[in-house]
């Protein structure tokens, strides 16, 4: 049976990559299309996580979307971005429309969805990934027990929220300068950060994981985060209901689509942030449309489960009707 099953997977991934082959993903960008932005439209062949990947390819650019409309019906995909520059103004850097072209055109075409989602495998340096309970001076703690088992922190990013927090720290051996290959001091570096991370909190765990491969790391912080279940509020939650997005969850029986309204204030990869929830979720938007260029973000989708039911999302406005 573990046979056969690998075999139809590898044979669905061959036939994957002839008809990427055959239609080869196509991307047009327009200087003239519109007065104030550079439209962006890419055509291909669609699959789970698509989406996300040109969101992340033009977040990683550091470009605003200020609108997009995202169709994926049919098996093909079909996508239109306005961007611009951090200033507001048109993409006219050729390095920067080239990147666009090579990441997202037709040499995507041969490359791994691993690569495409950032995945760098390194001996320079071993990635550390932690979530646990949030509190003042756990970053400082955390960098007192590196110190101490002498390692080099290279780069590190940290978000909390709800009293959770997660980080993906980047270290090597200060006596070799490259990765941490001692089994030994791997195992007493998950220990002790984890001691850390656990703090007084003893109904929530912590979690310390160390490897040489590490992903995009916002997108990785993002699948941290949601496994940590850091949505869950605690019941002494205080926050303004004014400062949280406007978020109604519609079912749409007669398509079998569930449609998510979100308004909010807007700030920077706010979508990238929105399409990764989504597919951490498991869900697959099949149409979007976003509209961000005021202080406002609008953000309307069309999704069902990867398993191809409507969603089971609960907002805070949800309603159950059939569109005639």
């Amino acid at each position: 049976m573990e046979i056969n099953m690998r075999f139809s997977n590898d044979m669905d991934d061959e036939y994957e990559k002839l008809f990427r082959r055959l239609n080869p993903p196509r991307v047009v960008i327009d200087n003239e299309a519109c007065k104030n932005a550079t439209v962006i439209r890419v055509d291909s062949a669609n699959k789970h996580g698509k989406l996300l990947e040109v969101v992340q390819v033009l977040t990683d650019l550091n470009l605003i979307i200020t609108k997009a409309y995202i169709s994926s019906d049919g098996g093909w995909f079909m996508d239109v971005f306005n961007v611009t520059d951090q200033d507001g103004k048109k993409v006219i850097d050729e390095a920067i429309l080239d990147i666009i072209t090579k990441s997202l055109g037709t040499e995507s075409c041969f490359t791994s969805s691993i690569r495409s989602f950032g995945v760098k495998q390194s001996v320079d340096h071993t990635a550390i990934e932690l979530t646990g309970s949030d509190r003042p001076g756990l970053l400082s703690e955390v960098s007192a027990v590196l110190t101490h088992l002498k390692c080099n922190v290279l780069n590190a990013e940290v978000w909390t929220h709800n009293m959770r927090a997660a980080a993906v720290m980047q270290v090597t051996d200060e006596e070799t300068g490259s990765a941490i290959i001692d089994p030994e001091k791997l195992s007493r570096i998950k220990e002790l950060l984890c001691n850390v991370l656990k703090g007084s909190n003893k109904s929530r765990g912590a979690k310390t994981v160390v490897s040489h491969g590490v992903t995009h790391i916002e997108r990785r912080l993002h699948q941290m985060m949601f496994a940590d279940r850091d949505y869950e509020r605690a019941s002494n939650d205080e926050l303004n209901e004014k400062q949280r997005p406007n978020v109604s969850v519609v079912n749409w029986h007669e398509k079998d689509y569930s449609v998510i309204t979100i308004r909010s204030k807007d700030r920077a990869k706010l979508l990238f942030d929105t399409v990764c929830t989504l597919t951490d979720m498991e869900y697959v938007v099949f149409h979007a449309n976003i509209d961000a260029e005021g202080p406002e973000a609008h953000q309307e989708y069309y999704i069902k489960h990867v398993d191809g039911s409507p969603s089971k999302i609960r907002g805070r406005e949800t309603k159950d009707y059939t569109m005639s």
